[in-house]
């Protein structure tokens, strides 16, 4: 069976797969509506979230499947102390696939080893998030023409940031990949993930403290917020917040065809006039999240349009 827990779990040729399908269904979105009748998503959050859980529930709704889960640990039996294992066992009964997002890292995973349905990680702590890789890939695959040949800025929470994590692990499989990564010193990319993957890769990578120095040559640039969520202490949090803000000003040093994203939610790191930019393609980019979605999940369950 498969799951899928990291964007390493699936192989170049797999990934494209899943966006050249995710791109058919952009075009032809009918044909897709009855793809999962008489399957069951299961949507197993223990953390809040807005845009990865109501864009898989829209994905299967949309493929004409049905949902059933819950949205915080609260409203589960994990308020009680039920273990994952013991939760995915008996989810597995209920539905034929399973989202999780847990505030654990290796959450996902585990329960991919006692569930009998296919088990998506939705996100776990600060470690992957390979469905919102998915998003990415095909928002730059679709409004670039093409994976390779980018430099691609990575601007904000480095440290925390799954998302970050995730594209890097992906984007590394790629030709001509150059990295700029922006971030203050106590959010810098672990170091794990510098030695391990990009330089192991022979990745071009440079580091840098301020934005406006490295935007003339970026052909993305990917912005996060930081995530107060990951902080131990909120005097760190609120010292490090404003660290970078991307406002107009700052645009005007980019390329005319550089493209602006964000897995959001955004607190202020991008000024809301930059919203205007045809260049900020992250509205567009959450609503790629559900045809990625749809992909995914008509692959791991096997099925075909009817």
């Amino acid at each position: 069976m498969k799951h899928l827990i990291s964007p390493l779990d699936l192989s170049v040729s797999e990934l494209k797969d899943i966006l050249d399908l995710a791109g058919e269904i952009i075009r032809n979105p009918k044909k897709y509506a009855n793809a999962c009748h008489g399957k069951k998503l299961a949507t197993l959050f223990y953390e809040p979230s807005t845009r990865t859980r109501l864009s898989f529930e829209a994905a299967m709704l949309n493929l004409g499947g049905s949902v059933l889960g819950f949205s915080s640990a609260d409203s589960s039996s994990a308020a009680k102390g039920e273990s994952v294992a013991d939760t995915i066992r008996v989810i597995s009964s209920y539905a034929d696939i399973c989202a999780m997002r847990h505030p654990k890292e290796g959450a996902p995973l585990v329960a991919s080893t006692y569930s009998s349905i296919p088990v998506i990680n939705a996100g776990d702590g600060g470690h992957n998030h390979p469905t919102q890789t998915l998003t990415d890939l095909l928002t730059i695959q679709t409004l670039k023409g093409r994976l390779n040949n980018l430099t691609v800025g990575f601007c904000g929470d480095l440290k925390f940031g799954r998302t970050v994590h995730s594209l890097i692990n992906a984007l590394v499989r790629y030709d001509n990949i150059n990295f700029v990564l922006i971030s203050p010193d106590e959010l810098k990319i672990p170091a794990y993930l510098k030695e391990e993957v990009i330089d192991a890769n022979h990745i071009p990578c440079q580091e840098e403290k301020v934005l406006e120095n490295v935007m003339p040559q970026l052909d993305l640039l990917y912005m996060t917020r930081v995530q107060k969520e990951r902080f131990f202490n909120e005097e760190d949090y609120i010292r490090l917040k404003d660290s970078f803000i991307l406002d107009s000003k700052k645009m005007e040093y980019a390329k005319k065809d550089m493209l602006v994203l964000h897995p959001l939610p955004r607190v202020n790191e991008i000024s809301n006039e930059v919203d205007k930019d045809p260049r900020a393609v992250y509205f567009k980019q959450a609503e790629f999240g559900i045809y990625v979605r749809m992909a995914l999940i008509m692959k791991l369950l096997e099925v075909e349009p009817c």
